[in-house]
């Protein structure tokens, strides 16, 4: 098995890939929210929470997946009084019922953002239910 990094959006120097695919299976590295003016987004975390989702959906989107093809996600909160507002902005971006499997943990999180996710997605769209 062999894994294929997929592109590299962040400073060159860093020693990692956004994306890597293995064996039908696109890995997403964990994803922290950005501003518009590309500084870490320090804001409510609904905002924080959209804004890494959009740009999770939109990384998937140039390699032809969709959220419907997402199967697993994992996520830091710096807050875990967050959880009930990160989960109804996380909410919208999946159909009803078909859910990735998900694990949250609290964690410090660098640049002072409240949340990161990461995901993995697979060429076939995830089942759910």
């Amino acid at each position: 098995m062999t894994s294929s990094p997929i592109f590299h959006a962040g400073p060159p120097d860093m020693p990692f890939s956004n994306a890597v695919r293995v064996a039908g299976v696109v890995y997403l590295s964990g994803q922290i929210p950005f501003d518009a003016d590309g500084r870490p987004h320090n804001g409510p975390i609904d905002a924080q929470t959209h804004a890494i989702l959009d740009s999770i959906s939109a990384s998937l989107q140039k390699l032809g997946l969709t959220m419907n093809h997402v199967f697993k996600t994992t996520v830091w909160l710096r807050d875990l009084a967050d959880f009930a507002a990160f989960n109804a902005a996380y909410r919208g971006y999946f159909e009803a019922g078909r859910f990735p499997a998900r694990s949250l943990v609290r964690a410090d999180l660098m640049f002072g953002v409240s949340v990161e996710i990461e995901v993995a997605a697979h060429d076939a769209p995830a089942l759910g239910k």
